[in-house]
């Protein structure tokens, strides 16, 4: 039997957007339902009627990060880039879809916006292709986010003049052009680092 609606002041999308914007202030690590109950001002035990469990809550902030990425292309690097994006555009992004995503929690939006681009480029075996390009997607967008998190805290040493993403949108863009097979992409754009 499932709880009643609790008029609440705060709904499910006042929770997720506050557990954003909380992810984006302390990381992933240190998200916790009693941390996002403090930024709320209401007991931890009042977010489990808008969400069942922190996992829930998680797969949910998982779908909005990647609800961002265009369906419809045909471009399979510039989908791949898209994702990749939207990782990027919250701290522990990648981190956060790449847990969900490893426990099947959430929807597969991006890696059906992978395997539609394959298919409309006509590659074979799109399904295991957009799979193992979101695969790739993800462990690549987990490593900068580290890289860059690290180098934020000064734990790579050095002198803080060397770029930690250096040539790292070349790799990107060679992974996902392997993995996808014969199609033919634009070359990636250089980034700045801010």
């Amino acid at each position: 039997m499932s709880p009643e609606p609790n008029p609440a002041r705060h709904d499910r999308e006042s929770v997720a957007r506050h557990a954003l914007a909380l992810l984006d202030e302390v990381g992933l690590a240190d998200l916790s339902m009693r941390r996002i109950a403090a930024r709320l001002d209401v007991q931890p035990s009042a977010l489990y009627w808008h969400f069942a469990s922190k996992q829930e809550l998680l797969a949910d902030l998982a779908d909005r990060i990647t609800g961002s990425i265009p369906r419809g292309s045909t471009d399979v690097l510039a989908t791949a880039r898209g994702i990749r994006d939207a990782l990027f555009a919250y701290r522990d992004g990648a981190e956060l879809v790449l847990s969900t995503y490893a426990l099947q929690l959430g929807s597969s939006h991006a890696q059906a916006a992978l395997t539609e681009a394959l298919r409309s480029q006509g590659a074979a075996a799109a399904e295991d292709r957009g799979a193992a390009i979101l695969h790739f997607v993800l462990g690549h967008a987990t490593l900068v986010q580290q890289r860059m998190h690290a180098d934020s805290h000064g734990a790579l040493g050095g002198d803080g003049e060397i770029d930690v993403t250096a040539g790292l949108d070349r790799v990107f863009d060679l992974g996902v052009v392997a993995i996808a097979g014969d199609l033919s992409a634009p070359a990636s754009p250089p980034r700045v680092r801010v």
